[in-house]
């Protein structure tokens, strides 16, 4: 067989198996849950299967909605809030002291049973809203009924030691939906997917083409503009901002990350963004953060392996953990 005969046969050899190569393909898909939009992204070779992925990842969702939610009516929360004990299982055990380490981290002041307070300044739909201040006396009546050191914990078994006091799980549960979809996903061998919670982001690996997912970060004082660009790869995120949910009263907006121990919204930040490992962290700790002095967030996170911040204050000056892979706009 001559020479250019070889090379013509390898050549037709090379053309059919680029033939045969499967195409990388995206499938997206959108579900309501905890009052927002799911959204997941998969690449993967095969359409059907990508999609038995995602249909098993929103299943996941599901269950921690149906199972944990404080506002889902016999969720283990919502039954704990109303017979005052209830039996947890370790999973719910291990949310509950998640909870505590940030209640604890940021000196008491992020707190699950902010109930009374989000009510007074009208953050409920079962509420009208309001076209005054609260005055003082609701405050402070609000505020004594706003206390996790009353949730008690005995084995198994969890109590509630005041009448008057619930659990809210609306910081944090979004974010924990979004590490177990995550997990789901992984299991069932995606490598290059996205869960999106609005708030709250995963991004397992890189896109399908081996970049990093690039996030645009909302500016606090225009949603529709665009800050800059954070880079994602195989991480999380969780943002809070003064701009997501507030009530307007007398043409002044009030947003709903209170300081329990004056009952008005913090006011010395427009928002915070955690990039980490681990999305109920990520959902958990961008309120947490919110609640805490900006020196002390950032001293937080430097020392912190894997855990970045960004923060933006009440002047619009912007401050950034040092890892952190952050492209402002011009």
């Amino acid at each position: 067989m001559s020479k250019s005969r070889n090379i013509f046969l390898l050549f037709l050899l090379f053309l059919l198996l680029l033939g045969c190569e499967k195409k990388i393909k995206r499938v997206d898909s959108e579900q309501f849950a905890f009052g927002t939009f799911f959204k997941i992204s998969v690449f993967g070779f095969d359409e059907k299967t990508s999609k038995d992925q995602i249909k098993d990842a929103f299943k996941e969702i599901e269950r921690i909605d149906s199972k944990f939610n404080s506002k889902v009516k016999g969720s283990l929360v919502d039954n704990l809030n109303n017979l005052k004990t209830e039996k947890f299982d370790d999973e719910g055990l291990y949310l509950l002291n998640e909870v505590k380490e940030a209640y604890n981290l940021s000196n008491h002041k992020y707190d699950i049973t902010m109930e009374p307070l989000m009510n007074v300044w009208g953050f409920s739909e079962e509420i009208e809203p309001r076209t005054t201040l609260p005055s003082k006396e609701e405050l402070n009546e609000a505020m004594s009924n706003v206390d996790f050191s009353k949730i008690r914990i005995e084995g198994n078994k969890v109590f509630i030691d005041k009448e008057e006091i619930k659990i809210d799980t609306g910081s944090f549960l979004k974010g924990y939906a979004v590490k177990k979809a995550g997990e789901k996903l992984r299991a069932a061998g995606v490598k290059n997917g996205f869960i999106s919670a609005i708030s709250s982001i995963e991004a397992i690996g890189t896109k399908g083409d081996g970049k990093s997912w690039k996030i645009g970060i909302q500016n606090p004082n225009n949603p529709s503009e665009i800050l800059g660009i954070v880079e994602l790869n195989n991480q999380s995120m969780g943002v809070s901002g003064d701009y997501q949910t507030y009530v307007e009263i007398n043409g002044k907006k009030y947003h709903h990350i209170i300081d329990k121990e004056i009952g008005y919204p913090v006011n010395d930040k427009k928002m915070v963004v955690v990039v980490n490992n681990d999305s109920l962290e990520a959902d958990l700790y961008s309120t947490t953060f919110f609640l805490m002095p900006i020196e002390k967030v950032l001293k937080q996170a430097n020392e912190t392996e894997g855990l970045d911040v960004l923060i933006v204050d009440k002047n619009d000056k912007i401050y950034t953990s040092k890892n952190l892979k952050f492209k402002k706009n011009n």
